[in-house]
């Protein structure tokens, strides 16, 4: 495979104004259609929302999608048919595997502050699968200056266990920290810079910066300025299955 880096930046995305909610649309999404940005391998969604105090979503329903949800500031409140009710903060990741039906509610915990927060869509391997929930919290010590596994399909290290050959990192970079990931041969990545500055295999990428990669084999990471990131690591387009 031939290696192929595309850089998108923040100020490209789609954009969304309800005045209670203030969106950025890395793929199409709702009424944002750009047939150039559908996706990217299974990553369907990168939702950067900021949501009023007091607001957010109303309960509704979803099916045969693997969503996570990453707070970066304030606290988002979920409720769901499964009965599980939980208030997210920054540190938290929370993973529903939406199987054969979920429906579920997202509000923003306080009447105050606003939240910050990256609801992302990846499609499973199976379709028809039982729901289901999980769960916890990554310190900032587990991520500061390196690659911390969030998500993956075996739950390595202590990760959430995703439906899907898809393996998701987050990383906090400030001065002098740097980190390189390695990469299976033949595989896709993605690049999601929720915060700050950072430079990925030499490209410096701004808040809300995304990075495609096609057959790259490491990403070198460096020059990182109070910077928050997330690192997919992702299934070639054309192979099937998992």
């Amino acid at each position: 495979m031939k290696s192929q880096t595309t850089l998108r930046r923040a100020n490209e995305r789609g954009v969304a104004e309800h005045g209670w909610l203030s969106s950025r649309h890395s793929f199409s999404f709702a009424s944002y259609y750009d047939p150039r940005h559908m996706g990217f391998s299974d990553l369907r969604v990168i939702n950067d929302d900021r949501v009023a105090p007091g607001a957010g979503f109303g309960t509704h329903p979803h099916r045969d999608m693997e969503i996570f949800s990453y707070v970066l500031g304030g606290a988002l409140e979920h409720q769901d048919t499964m009965h599980n009710g939980s208030v997210i903060r920054p540190g938290d990741v929370q993973l529903m595997s939406a199987g054969t039906g979920i429906a579920h509610s997202e509000y923003n915990a306080s009447k105050r502050d606003p939240v910050h927060f990256l609801q992302i869509w990846i499609v499973p391997a199976r379709t028809g699968l039982a729901p289901r929930y999980q769960q916890r919290n990554v310190s900032e010590a587990e991520k500061r200056g390196t690659l911390r596994l969030i998500l993956s399909p075996d739950g390595a290290n202590g990760s959430l266990q995703i439906q899907q050959n898809t393996r998701v990192y987050a990383g906090l970079f400030d001065g002098g920290e740097q980190a390189r990931l390695e990469l299976p041969a033949e595989r896709y990545a993605y690049v999601h810079l929720a915060r700050g500055q950072l430079r990925i295999n030499g490209q410096l990428l701004e808040a809300g910066d995304g990075l495609a990669l096609r057959g790259v084999q490491q990403l070198d990471i460096d020059q990182g300025n109070d910077a928050e990131v997330l690192v997919f690591d992702l299934r070639p387009e054309e192979l099937p299955g998992t």
